[in-house]
Parts: structure tokens; C-alpha cells; sequence
């Protein structure tokens, strides 16, 4: 059975206050927990109204074979970014709170067409012709559950399928519509770390079919992927684990760069 919205809405108030005090859950309680996808995003929706937030866009988990092991799904999940949770380019993030201490380098698109629901899949061509701009994005995780590696995936999504804090970097100038984002790489250095290598293949094999991927989530759930939301897309290479002091810097190449530091 679905949960009601009183339900719903008790959830996502118990989420909401474990984020504002930075005291993570054990578990939804057994009278509103969600035990399928769709009471997870009623939850999400119901955040919007306990919140007070509006949605800058959404965000994709579990977009690898070891992301979906490291948290305990079989396959990705999708949340909202919230307003008040973006920070911009280059800034410095608090980790204060947090439980997960990683970054994720990502590819990020900002639609600029309306995505609705219909009875039909979306095609990677019908999304990436509603996309307006491709942007280097990097995702800070994190969970208001204690265990959130066994949370299970209807729990996850209903805590925005562990969004935390988002940096949207500048869109890119070039004729990215050209590129094979597959194959497409990501340098990427960190403080105190080895240079690392990501790629867009690690992203559900392509960042574009990880957005068709989301715009068919969403459509399925009856939700609408709007003109001006942000999606992101999944890390494209191991999350870099940090701490306060550490930096990231991540060069796209022709796409462009990104960079954060973190502080307590």
C-alpha cells in the first residue's frame, strides 16, 4: 500500500529536521517509511512543502556497478537539488556535519525545454535536443541516515538519493554537442592525492544516457523535468575522498574547469 500524504509529509519531516540539526536517522519509523520507488518521491515532493525549497534540479546516484554496491541498490536513483544547497564556482564548502567526506567530478546539463510525463520513453536524441547547456559540476554526497549503505533504495530516494551540496560551474563555449562524452576524459587533482583520470563512460556508460535515464524516471513517476533545471549526472571517476584544507581541481578539457575547497 502507498503512503498517504500525512505519511509522506511526516517523512519528509523527519528528514528535513535530521538535515537542519545534522543528526542523521536510523530509519524512517515503520509508519511512514517508503517501501517502494514511488513513496520515495512522494517524500521528495512532500520536502518541497516542509521546506520551504524550491528545485534548481536534480541530481543521479549509483550511476556505476561500485556506487550502486557501495550504497546498496541495483540500479540508480534520482533526487532533488534543492535551492539554498548550490554554491558557486570555486567557492569553499563547509563538511561540517557530513558523514560521507567525498567529492564526485560530474557532467552536468541545464535543460532548456520541459520534459513532461507520456506514455512513451524519451530517446537520448529527444532529451539531448530539450538540453541548453553542458556544465562541469561537482557534487558533495551525503546521507541523513546513520547506515545509509543499507538504507535500501526507496529510504535513499526519499532523502534526495543523498544530495548534499552542489557547484555548477560556468556552461561551456564549446560545440559540445560534437563530442563523444563517452570517451570523453576528466584530469582531476586533489590535495595529498595521485592525479586521477575520470571518464564519461563511467557514467551509466554515456552522461547522455544517464539524463535519458532521469528524464524516463521522471516521466514514469509523473513528474516533469523543466526548462532551466539542472541535471547532474553521476561522478565520472572513484569518489575523491576529503577533508577541511583539501582542494579539487577538475579540467574538462574543451569543456571547461572547476575547482572547490573545503573547510570545516
Amino acid at each position: 500500500m502507498s503512503l498517504s500524504s500525512t505519511q509522506a509529509s511526516r517523512a519528509a519531516g523527519l528528514l528535513w529536521d535530521a538535515w537542519q540539526a545534522q543528526r542523521p536517522l536510523a530509519a524512517l519509523p515503520d509508519d511512514c517509511r517508503p517501501l517502494s520507488r514511488l513513496d520515495g518521491y512522494r517524500i521528495q515532493q512532500a520536502m518541497l512543502d516542509v521546506s520551504g525549497r524550491s528545485v534548481f534540479g536534480w541530481k543521479i546516484a549509483a550511476t556505476s556497478n561500485a556506487g550502486q554496491t557501495h550504497i546498496g541498490v541495483d540500479g540508480p536513483l534520482a533526487g532533488r537539488l534543492l535551492d539554498g544547497q548550490i554554491d558557486p564556482a570555486g567557492a569553499s564548502v563547509s563538511l561540517q556535519g557530513t558523514q560521507m567526506f567525498v567529492a564526485e567530478v560530474e557532467f552536468a546539463f541545464r535543460m532548456g525545454r520541459d520534459l513532461g510525463p507520456r506514455d512513451q520513453a524519451y530517446s537520448v536524441q529527444e532529451v539531448l535536443d530539450a538540453v541548453d547547456t553542458l556544465h562541469p559540476a561537482i557534487e558533495i554526497p551525503d546521507s541523513r541516515y546513520q547506515d545509509f549503505a543499507h538504507a535500501g533504495a526507496a529510504q535513499l530516494i526519499a532523502d534526495n538519493a543523498c544530495a548534499h551540496r552542489f557547484m555548477l560551474g560556468a556552461p561551456s563555449d564549446c560545440d559540445w554537442r560534437a563530442l563523444d562524452l563517452r570517451a570523453h576524459t576528466v584530469q582531476c587533482h586533489a590535495s595529498g592525492q595521485a592525479p586521477m583520470i575520470g571518464k564519461g563512460e563511467n557514467v551509466l556508460g554515456d552522461p547522455r544516457v544517464a539524463l535519458a535515464w532521469i528524464a524516463n524516471e521522471l516521466r514514469t513517476s509523473g513528474q516533469v523535468l523543466q526548462s532551466g533545471q539542472v541535471v547532474t549526472t553521476g561522478t565520472c571517476l572513484v569518489p575523491i575522498t576529503v577533508k577541511p584544507g583539501d582542494r579539487v581541481d577538475a579540467d574538462y578539457g574543451p569543456i571547461g574547469t572547476i575547482s572547490i575547497e573545503f573547510v570545516d
